[in-house]
């Protein structure tokens, strides 16, 4: 991991720890966790494939800093695969035969901001529909190959600055227990997830049922865009809160 990636980790482990540190005597904390599923769009899959998912899992903390506005941070991990031989997108891409599979692990930091003002011990609504924006840094690790005959078929391992948001809704079942079901979108900064690009070598030869060797057309990636991945879960939160209603200025 170089000088930069390093740089990127160490500021968001301090976001991290101010959460956890910031005037804990006002105990606006929750803590929980989530299951559900995940999958990915790039070169191999280009829309969303509801045979092409994988499980996740996430840990997190949330400091509440009032009814509407929270910090949140994330440890999250996914499985994400896909191949040719399964999306067939394409003829050239069939020819192509590349395919991937591993798991990637994530750190986040963001902002939710919640529509309506559920939390208030008073208010009538026991849950609100949620927005959230931040940060990230993802580590991949896995195997795959970019083409039927790629000499450098295999493990593989990569980390990428990724840029989450999305859409939830909460439930508040009471004072300390909340319900969640969130959809999260992954920018990531990179176009090798997949490991295909759009540099893959022209038409390498295979041999044909004569012996022949002839020219095979594959699919290159598509150099103008990165990879992106996402997550849909269900999540669990207890409150530590002793602060039931907050007072805007």
């Amino acid at each position: 991991m170089n000088k930069v990636n390093i740089r990127i980790v160490l500021f968001l482990l301090m976001i991290a720890i101010g959460l956890v540190t910031d005037r804990v005597s006002a105990q606006s904390y929750d803590f929980g966790g989530g299951l559900g599923v995940a999958t990915y769009t790039g070169d191999l899959v280009r829309r969303f494939d509801q045979g092409n998912v994988g499980i996740q899992g996430t840990l997190f903390g949330r400091r509440n800093f009032d009814n509407v506005w929270s910090l949140r941070a994330g440890l999250s991990f996914g499985r994400l695969a896909a191949a040719d031989s399964v999306a067939r997108i394409d003829l050239p891409s069939i020819n192509r035969d590349a395919y991937f599979k591993g798991n990637v692990y994530e750190f986040t930091a963001v902002m939710e901001y919640h529509f309506i003002d559920f939390l208030h011990p008073q208010s009538v609504y026991r849950f609100s529909p949620y927005g959230f924006f931040g940060l990230g840094y993802s580590y991949f690790s896995g195997s795959g190959r970019s083409y039927f005959a790629d000499p450098e078929a295999g493990d593989y391992n990569l980390s990428t600055p990724v840029i989450p948001f999305g859409i939830g809704i909460k439930y508040k079942l009471n004072d300390k227990w909340m319900l969640g079901a969130e959809l999260g979108f992954r920018a990531t900064f990179t176009d090798l997830l997949d490991k295909v690009d759009g540099k893959l070598p022209i038409n390498p030869v295979i041999p044909d049922a004569n012996g022949v060797n002839q020219p095979a057309r594959i699919s290159r990636g598509n150099y103008s865009d990165n990879d992106w991945y996402y997550f849909f879960g269900l999540t669990i939160s207890y409150s530590f809160n002793t602060i039931k209603c907050y007072i805007y200025n």
